[in-house]
């Protein structure tokens, strides 16, 4: 059964009710265990080790995308959901690498952490450049770090998100991240929620980064390559994304 929960939306269009908030039935978990394709030579059918260098995770095939996803450091369990796969973190685990491939496209994703005095929720997502060798910090979630989360951690992460400029993370990256929201379940002490389910999703852009991550000419703006640096290293670049506006052609004399 779902408890009664507050809900959060961290974005610019308001959500109805007192405080910014709504009450909503948080969901449950899933089970406890990792299920879904895991990709590289991290992984085995039991879970994946984590990287210690750029290269360790392997490469994707086709026009896939390859992800790391990094659940913790926390003392309590975790689970990261994704179209068709599970990613589960034990509370004997602190912490916990998955590697994923990816189809261009929008998916959605939920977070879920749970502790009865107060939970923990880290979760990181880093998108591989193929082109660039660079990994690239696409998401990041962090409440309650060397404590429990609280409802004024969440408010400041809510302002945090909100100065994010056109929902890449990191400019340099092909990833954006949309529709960032959080549902958290009883508040015992007023204060620290004993459930937290963050829900979000990943729309990842046809073309492939092309800049290294840290790359100081990345701007806000972000674009396609340049010419000569279509997804299979052969044809023109990509068309520009639909919401980034294209330089008008020059007038004919």
């Amino acid at each position: 059964m779902g408890a009664l929960v507050v809900g959060i939306v961290a974005g610019i269009v308001g959500v109805p009710g007192c405080g910014g908030g709504s009450q909503v039935a948080v969901s449950a978990p899933p089970p406890p265990q990792t299920s879904g394709p895991l990709v590289g030579p991290l992984c085995d059918f039991g879970g994946c080790k984590c990287r210690t260098g750029d290269a360790d995770a392997g490469e994707p095939a086709g026009q896939y995308k390859r992800f790391e996803v990094v659940l913790g450091p926390t003392p309590y369990a975790e689970w990261l959901t994704l179209p068709g796969r599970v990613l589960y973190k034990s509370a004997q685990t602190p912490k916990a690498c998955f590697y994923v491939d990816i189809a261009p496209g929008v998916h959605p994703a939920q977070l879920f952490a749970s502790h009865e005095g107060g939970t923990v929720a880290v979760a990181e997502i880093h998108e591989l450049g193929t082109r660039t060798g660079s990994w690239y910090d696409t998401f990041r979630f962090s409440c309650g770090y060397g404590g429990a989360c609280s409802l004024d951690e969440l408010d400041e992460i809510k302002a945090t998100y909100a100065r994010v400029s056109r929902n890449l993370h990191d400019p340099c990256g092909t990833t954006k991240i949309k529709g960032i929201g959080w549902d958290h379940g009883r508040v015992p002490d007023t204060t620290h929620p004993t459930d937290l389910v963050v829900h979000f999703t990943l729309d990842l852009y046809k073309f492939d980064a092309w800049r290294e991550h840290g790359d100081p000419s990345c701007t806000e703006k972000g674009g396609p390559p340049p010419a000569g640096y279509g997804n299979d290293g052969t044809g023109p670049a990509p068309a520009a994304p639909v919401d980034e506006p294209t330089a008008p052609a020059p007038a004919t004399p």
